[in-house]
């Protein structure tokens, strides 16, 4: 009988483990609660960036954790009931915010990372919508000149691996992107980037890519997973499915499905918030972020989109209603003349580990269970290349690559 991978969670990253598996002639299952690509990679910033290969955690980040906290307009907010998780997940992402690390964590990125843009157009090729996929530029915009330095270890990391960057000064910024306010005085240009047209259609349009292969897409809520004599069971709120091999690609759902087998994960839910204006009448020519307020702001399919926040909250709490309207402002900030007449917005929750890598590879003393979560803030760039290990590990090919850097148990205590 031909064996049927089963892949928890439709997201990006369980679509493209479920085409990497096909590519590889094997039959696929895809689970989810909802529509595939339509959780986190719905509301993604669109940036596809073979060089973000920086982690969040940096030299020095300590420092400008308070202010962040304590600005109502900040980038960063803790909900109270959940900083009883926050601190221990605090200390071990500042644990990991030191310069070897940062270096350690940035290879292990670039991995994942690198070919980002041509896995995309390899899955999108015969769709009919390549066009999702558009070159760009990633511009780092700064309102004091001096902060743009190329030689910030962020900056220098990326040039030692070989990126295409440029500094420009304000008036070369204003031929780039002329709807930018004034205000913003400086630039790194990162070159030889893409961007998505459109995040969530990237997800449905693999989607049915996978169906129309012979795949099986499943909606079902999943209540647990269990290990039996012939390989694995799934519990749904309806029944329970048989599984031979079981990959968790659940996002930030993935640590509580983990946790009855013995990994308590720390895995946090970084929510995410976006606005979209249908109506902005601007053009945004390449994926901006602006480096003071940490958002990014990219034309899409149904407008321009400005998305960021980093918010710790409980999974099951409400969104903040405060945070579309200080994204507003914002959008206003950056571009004088955008209307905001019209508006849309957008709560997400990213997976996120305290050293920025997702749990990739099989899980250890789980024969058929493979981890694929926990990819943070690079969810859409990671996840090709995330699939085709999977793929490789599923199958019994070894990649000829060191794994161990993203090892679902390498937070546990009785790890050295």
């Amino acid at each position: 009988m031909e064996q049927t991978i089963t892949i928890i969670g439709a997201g990006i990253v369980g679509i493209c483990c479920a085409l990497s598996l096909q590519e590889r002639g094997v039959r696929v299952r895809l689970i989810d609660r909802g529509e595939p690509g339509q959780e986190t990679s719905f509301g993604n910033a669109g940036v596809i960036s073979p060089w973000s290969i920086v982690p969040q955690a940096m030299p020095g980040i300590w420092r400008s954790i308070p202010s962040m906290l304590l600005s109502r307009n900040g980038p960063l907010s803790v909900r109270p009931s959940f900083w009883p998780k926050m601190i221990p997940w605090g200390l071990k992402f500042l644990a990991k915010s030191d310069v070897a690390s940062v270096r350690e964590v940035s290879a292990a990125m670039e991995i994942l990372c690198q070919p980002s843009i041509s896995l995309y157009r390899r899955h999108l090729e015969g769709t009919g919508h390549e066009n999702l996929i558009i070159d760009s530029w990633y511009i780092h915009a700064f309102r004091d000149a001096q902060k743009a330095n190329l030689r910030d270890l962020g900056y220098a990391i990326r040039q030692q691996k070989g990126a295409e960057m440029e500094l420009v000064g304000q008036q070369e910024l204003k031929q780039l992107e002329p709807a930018l306010s004034p205000t913003f005085k400086a630039a790194i240009v990162i070159k030889g980037q893409a961007r998505a047209y459109a995040p969530g259609r990237i997800g449905q349009v693999l989607a049915e890519k996978v169906r129309a292969q012979g795949g099986e897409i499943l909606r079902a809520e999943i209540m647990g997973i269990s290990k039996t004599e012939s390989g694995w069971s799934i519990s749904t709120k309806e029944s329970a499915l048989p599984a031979q091999k079981i990959v968790v690609a659940a996002g930030v759902w993935s640590a509580a499905l983990l946790k009855p087998l013995g990994l308590n994960l720390p895995l946090a839910a970084e929510r995410g918030y976006h606005v979209e204006f249908p109506n902005a009448q601007i053009l945004v020519n390449n994926s901006i972020m602006d480096m003071d307020a940490k958002i990014v702001a990219s034309s899409m399919e149904n407008g321009v989109r400005i998305a960021g926040s980093a918010e710790f909250a409980a999974i099951d709490d409400a969104a903040d209603p405060r945070k579309k309207v200080l994204l507003a402002r914002q959008a206003h900030e950056m571009f004088p003349d955008i209307d905001v007449t019209e508006m849309t917005s957008w709560m997400g929750q990213r997976p996120s580990f305290p050293d920025s890598l997702p749990a990739l590879g099989a899980v250890t003393g789980q024969p058929g269970l493979y981890a694929a979560f926990g990819h943070s803030h690079y969810g859409l760039m990671m996840a090709p290349k995330t699939g085709d290990l999977i793929a490789d590990l599923v199958t019994g090919v070894s990649p000829n690559i060191d794994l161990g850097v993203f090892e679902a148990s390498r937070f546990q205590a009785h790890r050295t």
